[in-house]
């Protein structure tokens, strides 16, 4: 195991020394991103200072209207990493299209999805938002990627991660051995391990939904619901808490930390797109986080990390977190 204290650069290293047939160009490419972090976190950090709260006259790919964060922060991801060598091509939550790295700078081996600024709505509040990213291996030989080559299962992911820019910034990372979270020491700008070995409990008395939309959900989900308000009166035994702060790195972190179920469930609003979050950029990342600490992750009818891919901006159903709950509500599919 890790030692606490030790700096991510440290992690990094120690965990390529590990395994004697790593390049280290996944090491230097979590450099790059975590680099790029530091930089997103100082703007939100300073966003009232610097005039960047607020709507930008803009719409994302969904249709979405865009913060002013989101914009610079999608331009601060591509412009750390694009010149780096280490990837052959990105796709963002912000931008239609691949972001194709330029001919004047080396391909690496390596594709990137993220979502630069996730929970941006909670920028103007004050209230936690964050940074998701998911490392896939581009197919040998294949210079230029398309759309293919993006579509890979969650299960070829050879890295996830977020940031989550609240009261401390924090830093969750996996490479498929484990789950580890470090902090911003912000006086010396490093990230330093704070929590190793994350493990998320079996069982828990804590979900996260929007209760708001309770009226378009499928019947699984309202049996699941209803039968959690019920507490010790219903057939749970038990009381539950409510939690949901409309941030998916909030919610996860959370759940790493104490337990929990987090749900984004398909409704009849939402039906025809497939879901609200993101599969290749939110769902797919955050489940192999989620596995790694010992939880589960569905769409409620499957595995998400085993659902295709059929686009690079397709939606899914969410249910993540203590194995025992995700369980539950998935046997309610059945």
């Amino acid at each position: 195991m890790s030692d606490i204290g030790q700096s991510v650069n440290q992690f990094l290293v120690e965990t390529q020394r590990a395994h004697p047939s790593a390049t280290g160009d996944l090491t230097g490419l979590l450099n790059d991103v975590i680099s790029a972090c530091k930089k997103i976190a100082n703007l939100v950090n300073r966003s009232s200072i610097l005039g960047l709260e607020g709507y930008a006259s803009s719409n994302n790919v969904q249709g979405e209207h865009q913060k002013k964060l989101d914009i610079l922060t999608n331009d601060v991801m591509v412009e750390h990493l694009n010149w780096t060598g280490h990837l052959a091509a990105m796709v963002s939550e912000e931008i239609d299209d691949i972001i194709s790295i330029s001919e004047d700078y080396p391909k690496g081996k390596y594709l990137l999805c993220f979502d630069p600024l996730d929970g941006s709505s909670n920028v103007d509040i004050n209230l936690s938002v964050g940074t998701i990213f998911s490392v896939l291996p581009c197919p040998e030989d294949i210079k230029n990627p398309s759309h293919e080559h993006f579509l890979q299962k969650g299960t070829e992911q050879v890295c996830a991660g977020f940031c989550v820019y609240g009261p401390s910034t924090m830093l969750i990372l996996t490479t498929g051995f484990g789950v580890n979270g470090f902090t911003l020491d912000r006086e010396v700008g490093e990230f330093i391990l704070t929590h190793p070995n994350m493990q998320i409990p079996e069982d828990t008395a804590e979900f996260a939904i929007n209760m708001s939309n309770q009226r378009y959900w499928q019947s699984p989900v309202k049996r699941y619901i209803d039968e959690c308000v019920q507490g010790v009166d219903g057939v749970r035994d038990k009381n539950f808490n409510m939690r949901w702060n409309a941030s998916m790195v909030a919610e996860v972190y959370r759940i790493l930390t104490r337990g929990g179920i987090f749900m984004y469930p398909l409704d009849s609003r939402i039906a025809q797109q497939g879901g609200k979050l993101r599969l290749m950029y939110e769902a797919n990342p955050m489940s192999f986080i989620i596995e790694q600490a010992g939880g589960a992750s569905s769409t409620g009818t499957e595995r998400i990390m085993d659902r295709q891919p059929e686009s690079i901006h397709q939606r899914v159903p969410v249910f993540l977190g203590s194995k025992n709950e995700v369980e539950r509500v998935v046997s309610y599919h059945k």
